[in-house]
């Protein structure tokens, strides 16, 4: 990560820790985030995208989607936090749960959106985000959802589209710990900070670059 992008994510961690202290007086018998429900009618995918602010962006308002939660996933340690797993204390990715309805969209195209959201070929991070926290992961509810990565990925491969080899890990899911509330549909909460940090990390240039017209744009702004 350059100087400037760690003092810009610096900052805004900062702001949000700030904003989080002052509401914990207030919230402290209040549900601490949100919490996707599993229904008959609905399924879960699990991605490490990198950044989870944008992570949400890219699936929420999709035809299908119930909800889309900022969290962290792959690692051992329990209930961590923002700043251990930010910090790489942990074995947690930065990641994003997506509740859906199978019948409206496909675990299928939401593999084809998260391929194409991100730098599979990069090895030390997301974008301006470095650090293996900050890495793209599949991680896989079942034997299905297995299959359907290992083809996706295989798909790109053939494809030659990408000049280097995909770094992107397959992992079985483990479990998931929603994000802090100040985390959630950040965009919403304060979306001049989120969008100058999207565009501060250059990863919608970066996606041009790699896709074409293929790569997937935030579904929300």
């Amino acid at each position: 990560m350059t100087r400037t992008h760690s003092l810009m994510r610096a900052a805004l961690t900062a702001a949000l820790l700030s904003l989080a202290y002052a509401a914990t007086a207030a919230t402290a018998t209040a549900p601490a985030t949100k919490s996707p429900a599993k229904t008959a009618r609905t399924e879960l995918a699990t991605f490490a995208m990198g950044c989870f602010w944008c992570g949400e962006t890219q699936f929420e308002s999709l035809p299908g989607v119930k909800s889309v939660v900022s969290g962290y996933s792959g690692g051992p340690e329990q209930n961590p936090t923002y700043e251990q797993v930010s910090s790489g204390e942990t074995g947690h990715y930065e990641s994003v749960q997506i509740t859906f309805d199978p019948g409206v969209v496909s675990y299928a195209k939401l593999l084809d959106m998260f391929w194409h959201g991100i730098d599979p070929t990069q090895a030390n991070g997301q974008f301006c985000d470095h650090g293996r926290q900050y890495r793209s992961v599949v991680f896989t509810h079942d034997a299905t959802q297995k299959k359907l990565a290992d083809d996706s990925r295989r798909a790109i491969e053939a494809s030659h589209v990408l000049k280097q080899p995909i770094v992107t890990e397959i992992l079985p899911y483990t479990k998931f710990w929603p994000a802090e509330e100040y985390h959630q549909d950040f965009w919403k909460k304060d979306p001049e900070r989120y969008r100058s940090y999207r565009e501060g990390c250059g990863r919608d240039r970066r996606l041009a670059e790699l896709w074409g017209a293929k790569a997937s744009k935030p579904l929300v702004h």
